[in-house]
């Protein structure tokens, strides 16, 4: 039992609740997330499994899709709907407006985080020092917005897919476009479509969750071009070598030795193989 798992997280409830009911349910000794969802969100919450943990960065810095649901009218010091009100505007904007606003979101950019999030500060979480009365800001970080498509603007909601890079706010986007439209808006609700290779479409809901739904580390890669060695280039690579290999292309490669075992990722930079991860 080495791998991941591709949860469905219910609305209301943590990303940590969600896994520890999966340890619970599995019996797994150890675990972790992939990326958190707030409590108000749902959809795709990859878990890390056993040894699958090791692989959690390669997933971690991937890029995710959203279903976003943007209230426009209010904004609240949370920016989304678990915050109090602290703005309210009787402005109307056409549809028109409102598309062409969200639409010049794409492309990278500088975003503000939330005052409410899980970024620290001095070892301790913003929102804590948000509950506190205390709010923290941090600077803004570089964010990619690859689209935004599906959307459909009925009276004071929005509801549209964006595709984004990892780090990315979706509460921020919400909060910026009702700025940008001097309306006020804030997040009403997220559903996760997608994170690297896991989507919502082959995602188990926790009552589902049985062995079977534990993809292997090695199949959670096949995306990845493989590469196979011989006797004397495995020891090097295991060892942790760097060494010349005839391959131009820099990436990511899946590695096998002479006999098809899959041993782990390698890295293919400058025509040399290196070590990335054991499983």
């Amino acid at each position: 039992m080495h791998g991941f798992i591709n949860l469905i997280k219910q609305k209301g409830v943590s990303s940590n609740s969600a896994l520890q009911s999966a340890k619970k349910k599995l019996q797994i000794k150890k675990a972790g997330h992939l990326g958190t969802l707030d409590p108000m969100a749902e959809g795709v919450l990859v878990l890390g499994i056993n040894r699958g943990t090791k692989f959690s960065s390669f997933f971690l810095n991937g890029d995710k899709t959203y279903r976003a649901g943007i209230l426009l009218g209010s904004s609240t010091d949370t920016d989304d709907a678990m915050g109090e009100i602290i703005y309210t505007s009787n402005l109307k904007k056409e549809k028109e407006e409102v598309e062409i606003e969200l639409k010049k979101f794409i492309g990278k950019s500088m975003q503000n985080p939330p005052h409410f999030s899980a970024l620290k500060h001095k070892g301790k979480a913003l929102y804590k020092y948000a509950r506190e009365g205390v709010l923290i800001s941090k600077p803004p970080r570089e964010i990619n917005i690859y689209s935004i498509k599906n959307i459909n603007i009925e009276k004071d909601m929005c509801v549209c897919d964006i595709h984004c890079s990892k780090g990315t706010y979706i509460r921020s986007i919400a909060r910026d476009l009702g700025e940008r439209l001097g309306t006020g808006a804030h997040l009403a609700s997220l559903t996760r479509l997608s994170q690297g290779i896991f989507n919502i479409e082959n995602a188990f809901h926790l009552d589902e969750l049985n062995e079977n739904s534990i993809i292997n580390i090695e199949n959670a890669f096949l995306n990845l071009n493989e590469i196979s060695l011989t006797k004397d280039e495995t020891k090097l690579f295991l060892n942790g070598v760097r060494f010349d290999f005839n391959i131009d292309k820099d990436a990511l490669y899946r590695l096998y030795d002479n006999e098809k075992n899959f041993l782990g990722l390698g890295e293919i930079w400058d025509s040399k193989l290196q070590l990335k991860r054991l499983v």
